[in-house]
């Protein structure tokens, strides 16, 4: 009986974890796949004259969906909150399912017009909406399923599941741009990668339809949102705090610079995804070796090496990214990408931990995607504003090293929550 019930326990651990990081690896997988097929959907849906109209417009409609994620988070934060954490994982990757799905099966501007355009628009809204609440979500089930002890370990695994999405939509497209051909992936091949979300998405309800929810707070409000502006918004701002150094971190690394890479470097497309690559790869293999280890020694001395490595090593390691040696590029790639494995290792658990169980989805939720919103997904904007304004390429690192700072600001008499029960 005891062997019996100590491998249901064990099967049960692994339903609980693969349903909370199969979500956060499609919601990285669908960023992978649009922002990679981008320059072929902008000629698809915004027909013109000139090409880079329609990327832009292309772009434009992939930024949509992050002003719908705050959004996203406070709604499925409430679902989560007051019916359950399992009720509110299922309703967001069905959302997303559906939303991928319809994405697959698109007209063109040249079936319908105009109207293809807006349900592009559409579908990127309600796959931002879905998000929004999905990987919070998730970060909330994996530590309440966990042990107090192994809690930084558990969570992040939401994050390593995150890119190794990205990595996933990144080879797939690849491999079928090269078996498709130019011209098949204009006509038919960009729907495939979209029909795997779609499927990933179904496999995922299906999964989450036998997971154990973890049991529902006693104390319930009725609108969380407003008891985390009213009573929690001095934890709600630190959390801001303690997020946006990675966020910014992440899109100056994997967008600005890319695209720096290509547009002033002159890179090849493919060099500059080379040089992606191995820096993500390097964030896949340490996230949770890192957590493991902020479980034994802390939350904090982690994220205290990680805000002062960043004031420290920041401007060094950029400017060896703008250097003319490959070596010294993909050098500064890789320290870079060990300081965002610390800070995405760490920070799960850390902001799940720092609200109570009764606002836990919606608080955590609501800090992520702001944070996220108002300074990850403007990091290319500002960086390419700054550089403008300033002539000088280091500026960005400056901006980097200025978030650090409030990232230490923030982690100034923030309880130790390693190895402590939640609530």
């Amino acid at each position: 009986m005891r062997i019996g019930a100590t491998r249901a326990l064990r099967v049960s651990k692994h339903k609980n974890t693969a349903a909370g990081s199969i979500g956060t690896m499609l919601e990285m997988y669908d960023f992978a796949v649009y922002g990679f097929l981008a320059p072929i959907l902008g000629p698809l849906f915004f027909p013109s004259d000139d090409r880079l109209a329609s990327l832009l417009s292309a772009f434009a409609v992939f930024a949509v969906g992050y002003l719908a994620r705050p959004l996203g988070a406070a709604l499925f934060g409430h679902i989560g909150d007051r019916y359950g954490r399992k009720t509110s994982m299922a309703i967001s990757i069905s959302l997303m399912g559906i939303a991928t799905l319809a994405l697959a099966v698109l007209p063109t501007h040249a079936a319908i017009g105009t109207s293809a355009a807006a349900l592009l628009v559409l579908c990127r809204t309600l796959q931002g909406l879905s998000v929004g609440g999905e990987f919070t979500g998730s970060m909330v089930f994996l530590a309440e399923h966990a042990a107090i002890t192994r809690r930084g370990a558990m969570t992040s695994i939401s994050q390593a599941s995150s890119i190794g999405g990205f990595l996933f939509g990144s080879g797939l497209c690849t491999l079928i741009s090269w078996l498709a051909g130019e011209e098949g992936m204009s006509s038919w091949g960009w729907r495939l990668p979209f029909l795997v979300g779609a499927v990933i998405a179904l496999v995922g309800l299906l999964i989450r339809r036998y997971v154990d929810e973890p049991a529902l707070p006693e104390k319930r409000v009725a609108l969380p949102l407003a008891v985390v502006l009213r009573d929690h918004w001095r934890t709600l701002v630190r959390m801001i705090c303690l997020v946006m150094m990675g966020g910014v971190g992440f899109y100056l690394l994997f967008v600005y610079a890319a695209a720096y890479f290509r547009e002033y470097m002159h890179f090849s497309t493919a060099r500059a995804l080379e040089i992606n690559t191995i820096g993500l790869f390097v964030i896949f293999v340490l996230t949770i070796p890192v957590a493991i280890l902020s479980d034994h020694i802390g939350r904090k001395p982690v994220l205290y090496a990680v805000a002062i490595a960043t004031i420290g090593l920041g401007l060094p390691l950029w400017h060896m990214l703008h250097s003319s040696s490959l070596a010294a590029i993909l050098s500064a790639q890789i320290g870079f990408a060990i300081i965002s494995a610390a800070t995405f290792a760490v920070v799960p658990a850390t902001i799940v931990e720092m609200m109570p169980a009764h606002i836990r989805c919606t608080g955590a939720s609501v800090g992520y995607n702001v944070c996220l919103g108002l300074f990850g997904g403007t990091t290319p904007f500002v960086a390419t504003y700054l550089v403008a304004k300033t002539g000088d390429a280091a500026t960005p690192a400056y901006y980097l090293m200025a978030l650090a700072l409030i990232m230490l600001a923030a982690l100034y008499r923030l309880p130790e929550t390693a190895g402590k029960p939640m609530d």
